[in-house]
């Protein structure tokens, strides 16, 4: 799915997650806030997403058939250092919370979800994302 608004968009972003109608709960949300959403409902179609859009912003839930978000965080980080990987779950424990931030997660949400705090946590890495590419300049 993708940004059918007319302005330029704020940033791709991802959103993993096999539950139904998430991935449209989270499209509406961010695309009324001018980001291109892409949504995955698996931790393979996430990869090749990834590796094709180039997301600047994943959002990856741990739990979900087949492929785990601890392991497809893993197969991200492999090839992709530079999209910031926010885990949106509702996994609590504090064993689970420290594997996914040792694999590369930027950082770990729980559910439910205050989607206040969780617009504000994105849109905080987007500008620390931009911070970061004009220093490339």
């Amino acid at each position: 799915m993708k940004n059918d608004n007319r302005e330029k968009p704020i940033c791709k972003i991802l959103t993993v997650d096999d539950e139904m109608g998430i991935d449209s709960f989270f499209y509406e949300f961010f695309s009324a806030r001018n980001y291109e959403v892409l949504n995955a409902q698996s931790g393979k179609k996430a990869i090749e997403i990834v590796k094709k859009e180039h997301p600047r912003i994943i959002l990856l839930d741990i739990n979900m058939r087949g492929m785990d978000g601890i392991e497809t965080l893993k197969k991200i980080r492999e090839f992709n250092k530079d999209s910031v990987i926010i885990m949106v779950t509702g996994v609590k424990d504090d064993d689970v919370i420290k594997s996914a931030l040792d694999a590369g997660a930027n950082d770990y949400i729980t559910k439910p979800l205050s989607l206040e705090y969780l617009e504000k946590v994105v849109m905080l890495k987007f500008i620390n994302l931009s911070i970061e590419d004009m220093g490339k300049v």
